[in-house]
């Protein structure tokens, strides 16, 4: 027998770090929906943090949740952190820039399960009929995330999370009317 499987195993551990390294080193997620209300119903919504736990999909995956916020109560500087079960992790949110019913940008930084820092988007443009709103999050892959990334489909996963969020926001929104 010999070598002969060391070397298919190394040879097969050599690609697959290859393929790894070839991945895309950075990833951009983006839902939109379109709502049927004014920009300046919604935009509360998203720019006072801790009205996020009424319409954030990760908020739903464990209600026990522990979250404390820093900063203002809204807007540029608002910071809040959190640490909950398996499924949402350890991290904190700080808004980086609030233009009032325009966009709202925020940093995420993730310290469970995984160390990582990406930095994501709300953004609200009138329509006739209401507000398209899109919400985006962009981010560098690390080797690992681009591991991940040929066993996951992250993309999927982000982006039916924004959606039930989306979701979730016109309904939140609709309710406090």
């Amino acid at each position: 027998m010999g070598y002969a499987p060391y070397i298919v195993f190394v040879s097969l551990l050599i690609l697959l770090v290859v393929v790894i390294v070839q991945r895309p080193s950075t990833f951009s997620y983006t839902r939109t929906l379109s709502m049927p209300h004014p920009v300046g119903k919604i935009f509360p919504h998203v720019n006072n943090l801790k009205k996020w736990h009424d319409w954030s999909p990760w908020a739903q995956l464990d209600p026990n949740c522990k979250t404390t916020y820093e900063g203002p109560e809204a807007g540029l500087g608002a910071i809040m952190k959190w640490e909950g079960n398996k499924e949402v992790g350890m991290g904190s949110m700080t808004i980086i820039s609030s233009l009032p019913n325009t966009r709202i940008q925020y940093r995420l930084n993730f310290l469970k399960p995984f160390k990582g820092t990406s930095e994501a988007e709300i953004s609200f443009k009138p329509e006739a009929n209401g507000t398209l709103v899109s919400w985006t999050m962009t981010g560098h892959n690390n080797f690992i995330a681009k591991a991940m990334g040929l066993f996951m489909d992250c993309e999927k996963m982000i982006g039916d999370k924004f959606d039930e969020g989306l979701d979730n926001l016109d309904e939140t929104v609709a309710k406090a009317a």
